[in-house]
């Protein structure tokens, strides 16, 4: 089986990685519901960093609503998606120092690092979503983070989750086309 073999068979067996997209699409939900809150923004910022822990069960969860196979058992490229995942945590001592040094604008960088990570997901799935979604969502965060004010960081969130709803329509639709 060739590299593009083998993508496409992750692609279709993990359903296009769409359960760990449902999953984050809740928690950003959540987090528009917590940013809208009357408290402090440094509380709401540690209850966004507490929830996000929420994600790997809920994908695991949609993965078996979906039936998708994340864990690719078996498969030669099953680590990859794994490491590219994990390639995000490598920028979270800038979401760190934006909570210590600005935490006004920690939501914006933990927006703009999450939409970003999606990018190499373009390649490992064959999904041309990611490649396109990834910089939007990370400027679109950006924009409004430069542009809003404490009371108004519930626009990230808001942001966040319309765009996620167009990237899992966008490959739940590649993933019908590849099982045809």
């Amino acid at each position: 089986m060739n590299l593009d073999q083998l993508r496409r068979e992750c692609s279709i067996r993990g359903k296009n990685g769409i359960s760990f997209l449902l999953s984050g699409w809740v928690l950003w939900l959540v987090y528009g519901m917590v940013y809208r809150q009357a408290l402090d923004v440094q509380i709401k910022n540690a209850i966004l960093l507490m929830l996000t822990g929420l994600l790997f069960p809920l994908a695991i969860g949609f993965s078996r609503l979906i039936r998708a196979d994340w864990k690719l058992q078996g498969h030669p490229l099953r680590g990859l998606g794994f490491i590219l995942n994990l390639a995000q945590f490598i920028y979270f001592p800038l979401v760190f120092w934006t909570l210590i040094d600005d935490p006004d604008k920690m939501l914006m960088v933990f927006a703009v690092i999450t939409g970003a990570h999606f990018f190499p997901y373009g390649w490992f799935y064959q999904a041309r979503g990611y490649y396109v979604m990834a910089p939007i969502m990370s400027l679109v965060v950006m924009i409004i983070g430069w542009n809003v004010d404490s009371s108004m960081l519930w626009m990230i969130p808001a942001a966040m989750t319309l765009l996620l709803i167009i990237l899992i329509v966008w490959l739940w639709v590649d993933y019908k086309r590849k099982v045809a």
